[in-house]
């Protein structure tokens, strides 16, 4: 309804984006911190952090400068037109994105600058093996263990390869073991834990 709709002030939006910014910095810090001769499971599970840390990151950023809403961007279990936005469907050089507007249909949606870097950097930082892969991609453990058994001809096959991964998502990425995108009430929980977090 109108009048109904919650909005950041601009002081709660820098508050926001600074703290997904200082958790970024200091995922990147620890993993670069890392010693030579240290194991290969610790050194992805701290790639594993900065990844995550920096998809949320680029949601809070699109979701805190952009006009898009939460469902134009993500996956709705409901509707399998709403899938989440592609990284093919972004166009960091024109500062565009296409998203599948409430009204039904497909529109150009502008990226405004501040929104242009973390984007850029989640994209070289996660390097995804094509671009039919979400931005936003889940990271829950239990959907990604079903999907991976399934897409890697089940749990015989996959186990020593999963020895070599310390999660999942890492396996998934390079094997090219497409993820399904957060879901609305997914990206809810997350925009809720961070401004719990960053107060």
């Amino acid at each position: 309804k109108p009048g109904d709709q919650r909005i950041w002030t601009p002081e709660q939006r820098h508050t926001l984006t600074r703290y997904v910014d200082d958790r970024v910095n200091d995922a990147i810090e620890t993993y670069r911190a890392l010693s030579d001769d240290v194991d290969s499971l610790d050194r992805q599970r701290a790639r594993y952090r900065i990844l995550k840390t920096a998809r949320d990151r680029a949601l809070v950023f699109v979701i805190a400068y952009t006009a898009v809403r939460v469902g134009e961007i993500l996956r709705d279990a409901n509707d399998p037109r709403r899938r989440g936005v592609q990284w093919g469907e972004i166009s960091l050089e024109d500062g565009s994105m296409d998203v599948y507007r409430k009204k039904q249909q497909w529109d150009v949606a502008s990226l405004p600058n501040p929104v242009i870097a973390p984007l850029r950097s989640y994209r070289t930082l996660m390097d995804p093996p094509t671009v039919q892969w979400p931005v936003f991609p889940t990271f829950d453990q239990r959907t990604l263990s079903t999907l991976v058994q399934k897409e890697l001809d089940g749990p015989d096959a996959i186990e020593g390869r999963r020895d070599e991964y310390a999660r999942d998502f890492l396996l998934a990425l390079d094997e090219d073991v497409l993820p399904p995108s957060i879901t609305t009430d997914g990206a809810r929980s997350i925009l809720q834990r961070l401004s719990d977090e960053a107060e």
